[in-house]
């Protein structure tokens, strides 16, 4: 759909359409209502209908006309956007099914934060998690005080348990905020917004245990066959987005320790995007890589 009527520099299109995908995607009407967008009245009401359904809201992709047709000084944004029935289609929850066994290494092929920002964004997450169980509200963070690579837009997820037991699992797989307000965004879904699970309460906060995913940006793989998909994947590494059709899922990297077969994985991720399991090989398929930076608090 396109957000706005009227067109504006690459620069500001990506502000105002950040802003208006964020509204929608965190089902947050009231926000919603103060964006500019072409057809702002049916998607509000969609949005309405979603809330009284109990769907989520998931990003497919978004693009503005400077990304596709050359010229960026005047632009107008597009974007796809899924509503779903949880717990089918999807990736807000990144297939997280159970917690990873202890000491498995999540380590990504080149680490982009240090140890200060990891601790940095735990105890963003547990200060958000704290704050919405007792109180519904979020944490204020004064970008001044914030190292400079986590005032950089990044996707991530949030994936909380207790336990030993999943919790809950929320996330981007997209780039729409800095990483430290993606963090506060996802610990309080992963805490409260779940859908698989009761929100979380004030007194089981000191016995959650957090894990963050800041992922890169997922990128297209290029396959000419299923059996050719089966080779280029790499297990433990790959965050796979799979598409079939109009249907969407994904499963971050960790399920691999759950799920080790590549056809298995597929065949479950499928099943997820709300298709047949053996869907993945039909020539509808399209699928996206993505690698996590995984750190969690001991």
């Amino acid at each position: 759909m396109p957000w706005r009527c009227g067109e504006v520099s690459y620069e500001k299109a990506q502000a105002l359409d950040k802003r208006c995908v964020q509204a929608i995607c965190d089902m947050n009407i009231t926000e919603m209502e103060t964006q500019e967008a072409c057809g702002k009245l049916p998607v509000l009401a969609l949005m309405h209908l979603a809330k009284l359904k109990g769907w989520k809201a998931q990003l497919l992709d978004y693009r503005n006309s400077g990304d596709t047709a050359g010229r960026k000084d005047n632009v107008v944004g597009y974007s796809a956007i899924a509503f779903y029935e949880a717990p089918l289609g999807g990736a807000q929850d990144g297939g997280r099914s159970s917690p990873p066994p202890q000491g498995a290494s999540r380590e990504p092929s080149r680490a982009s934060l240090g140890e200060a920002e990891r601790k940095l964004l735990l105890a963003l997450a547990r200060r958000t998690v704290a704050s919405v169980a007792t109180n519904g509200s979020l944490p204020e963070v004064a970008a001044k005080d914030l190292p400079p690579r986590l005032a950089q837009p990044k996707g991530c997820f949030v994936t909380l348990t207790e336990g030993g037991d999943l919790r809950g699992c929320i996330g981007h797989l997209i780039a729409l905020e800095p990483l430290c307000q993606a963090v506060i965004d996802n610990a309080r879904n992963a805490a409260v917004r779940d859908t698989r699970f009761r929100p979380v309460q004030s007194g089981e906060v000191a016995q959650i245990k957090i894990e963050i995913s800041v992922l890169t940006e997922p990128q297209p793989l290029a396959f000419s066959s299923p059996e050719a998909l089966l080779a280029k994947l790499h297990p433990h590494e790959d965050g796979v987005v799979l598409r079939i059709g109009p249907r969407s899922a994904t499963f971050l990297p960790q399920v691999w320790e759950q799920i080790p077969g590549k056809e298995e994985f597929l065949s479950h991720l499928s099943v997820k995007a709300g298709c047949p399991a053996s869907a993945w090989r039909g020539k509808e398929t399209s699928i996206s890589i993505y690698h996590v930076e995984c750190f969690q608090e001991n």
